[in-house]
């Protein structure tokens, strides 16, 4: 297992803790990724979640602009400023902190989404219309090839 697929939804703990999805865990285990980078979403209410990998794809991408640009400038803002590192703790659970709650709205429910190399924290009805208007758009336009 090596891609994160599908989608959960899991209860947040009295503490504020979340349990991530065995099938999630496991890809994170066989990755051996033990430090999460973190950040907001550049375009849905959502927390993308990744190992240090997914930071430094970004970062080499900032490598190749010219660092005083205004599209420089804008992508550190949003993946450092708007990044953190978390782990999880010995049980599998990632604690909803501020910086999800404020970005995400989460309450007392995450739903978890794959996106391949990484995975998502979504508030779970927020998650069901973006999904829900990304099936209507690609049922209108079809997929592009």
């Amino acid at each position: 297992m090596s891609r994160f697929l599908s989608n959960a939804t899991n209860r947040v703990d009295a503490k504020g803790r979340v349990s991530v999805p065995a099938t999630f865990r496991a890809v994170l285990s066989s990755q051996a990724i033990e430090e999460l980078y973190c950040f907001q979403d550049f375009h849905y209410p959502a927390i993308n979640i990744g190992g240090p990998e997914l930071l430094a794809r970004f970062e080499r991408r900032l490598e190749d602009l010219d660092p005083f640009s205004l599209e420089a400038n804008r992508m550190s803002l949003l993946i450092h400023g708007g990044g953190i590192f978390m782990r999880l703790d010995s049980e599998g659970r990632l604690m909803v902190s501020d910086f999800i709650r404020t970005y995400t709205g989460i309450e007392g429910e995450v739903t978890f989404a794959g996106r391949a190399d990484y995975f998502q924290l979504w508030r779970p009805d927020a998650f069901q219309a973006a999904q829900n208007a990304a099936r209507e758009e690609l049922g209108r336009s079809g997929p592009r090839s």
